[in-house]
């Protein structure tokens, strides 16, 4: 049976950028690999791949982000476009989002999957907010999380938008966070529920460290 409430690893977008046909390449796609370089900094064509100019600019010496460097890398990268800068809260949670080992940082592969998803949130977010004001109402970001292919109770919907909501509205930081709790909470649920039934068995200090490092 399908997973309850997963909507595919970006929702229904899969990571591909909306707009764009199967098979044409997205922006950013990752060069030829360059012989040289340490394990796990492998060098890239700075010509070909601009993200890893971004991405180079910010990273240390061991080829990783984190929150602060990756705040300043997306604000240089201009990824937010006219919306306001994504706040260090959110770049952390984008890194629980994709911190596989628990390093508490983000490698560039994280960062070119995070690229894309950030890619299809924010077509699924200038789709929804037509007068290009920088912040949709409360049943617009429900009908997001729909079309995400989550399948939500009304009262954890309501739950949402409470959470995301300021004086009615919902800013574009503020959806990506709620994007990328959703799908990392999600995911956390999913990899214990092992014969998708939509319920799991927690331990205590499992649920905690879960819940708390996203």
């Amino acid at each position: 049976m399908a997973y309850p409430g997963f909507g595919g690893w970006f929702g229904n977008f899969s990571g591909q950028i909306p707009g764009m046909q199967v098979g044409q390449p997205v922006p950013g796609t990752c060069p030829p690999l360059l012989a040289g370089g340490p394990p796990g900094y492998t060098a890239y064509s700075h010509s070909s791949d601009p993200m890893w100019t971004y991405f180079t600019a910010v990273a240390g010496q061991d080829g990783e982000v984190d929150a602060e460097e990756l705040q300043m890398c997306l604000t240089q990268s201009g990824i937010s476009g006219t919306y306001s800068p994504f706040s260090l809260e959110t770049c952390r949670i984008m890194i629980a989002m994709l911190d596989r080992d628990y390093t508490g940082k983000m490698g560039f592969s994280e960062f070119k999957e995070l690229w894309a998803a950030l890619n299809a949130w924010k077509q699924n977010f200038m789709a929804i907010d037509e007068d290009r004001s920088g912040t949709v109402e409360h049943h617009e970001l429900s009908q997001a999380i729909a079309v995400m292919g989550y399948r939500l109770s009304p009262q954890t919907l309501h739950a949402i938008v409470k959470r995301y909501s300021k004086n009615g509205r919902i800013f574009f930081d503020d959806y990506v966070a709620c994007c990328v709790k959703l799908r990392a909470l999600t995911d956390f649920f999913r990899r214990r529920d092992h014969l998708h039934q939509g319920f799991v068995n927690f331990i205590y200090e499992d649920f905690l460290q879960g819940t708390m490092m996203i």
